[in-house]
Parts: C-alpha cells; sequence; structure tokens
C-alpha cells in the first residue's frame, strides 16, 4: 500500500522538527564539552548519540518502507530495532553507574531522546517532502 501525502509536512513542523533535532544534539554536546569525566567517557556517550541518531533513522526508513511496499529485509529490519533497543540499554547502563548527579543524567538523557525522537522527525518530513515534489505535474 503506497502512501501518499500530496501536502505534504507544513513549513512550521518542518522547521519545529529541525529546531528540536538541534537543540537537543547540541544541548548533549554542550553538556558533553563541559562535563568533567575523562575523555574516554565523553567518547563513550558521543558515540551513543551518533549511534542513535543513525539507528533511530534507519529503523524509520525501514517502517516506512515496508508500509509502502518497498522490500526490506528482516535481517535489516531486526537490526535496526536490535540498535535502537542497544543504543537505549546502553545509555541506561551509562547513566546508571555513572558519577553524576541525578540532574545531569536527567540532562543527557532527555538531550538523547529529544535528538532520537527529532531525528526520525526530520527524516520523515525530508522523505514526505520528496514523495510531495515526485507527485508534482511537471
Amino acid at each position: 500500500m503506497a502512501h501518499t501525502n500530496q501536502q505534504g509536512p507544513t513549513t512550521a513542523f518542518i522547521a519545529a522538527s529541525w529546531v528540536a533535532l538541534i537543540a537537543g544534539a547540541l544541548t548533549y554536546l554542550f553538556g558533553l564539552w563541559n562535563a568533567t569525566m575523562a575523555l574516554n567517557e565523553k567518547g563513550y556517550y558521543f558515540t551513543l548519540l551518533m549511534y542513535g541518531l543513525f539507528a533511530a533513522v534507519s529503523l524509520q526508513k525501514s517502517v516506512r518502507d515496508r508500509s509502502e511496499g518497498i522490500p526490506v529485509s528482516g535481517l535489516y529490519f531486526s537490526l535496526c530495532w536490535t540498535s535502537i533497543l542497544l543504543v537505549i540499554g546502553l545509555l541506561g547502563v551509562g547513566l546508571f553507574n555513572a558519577t553524576l548527579a541525578p540532574s545531569e543524567k536527567g540532562f543527557y538523557a532527555m538531550g538523547f531522546a529529544l535528538s532520537l525522537f527529532a531525528a526520525v522527525a526530520v527524516q520523515k518530513n525530508v522523505r514526505d517532502v520528496a514523495a510531495v515534489k515526485a507527485g508534482e505535474p511537471g
């Protein structure tokens, strides 16, 4: 079943999605930059953010492809779900065991969650806009 949305997302929703992605990622990275943790810990949390963003976009694309009848292998689809669950689990374990104040742990968790959600919204908007442009005559 092909998904057709001839209007596409509004400019306000596209802008809000980008603002949320940039705000979440920059806030998370700003917190890492100013953190008093060791460089290897900063690298761990940075890698989790990058891996999480990739996994979220990849999962959203796979789900959308399947809903539009575009073939996605079961292996790749499973890897996408595994990646999302793994990165969330790794962040949870890392924050649980970190010697950070509870407010700092919440700061990183919320920045991470906002970034993942916004990455999915941005990717969806990009795909919706492309679909609308492809459906336009001439």
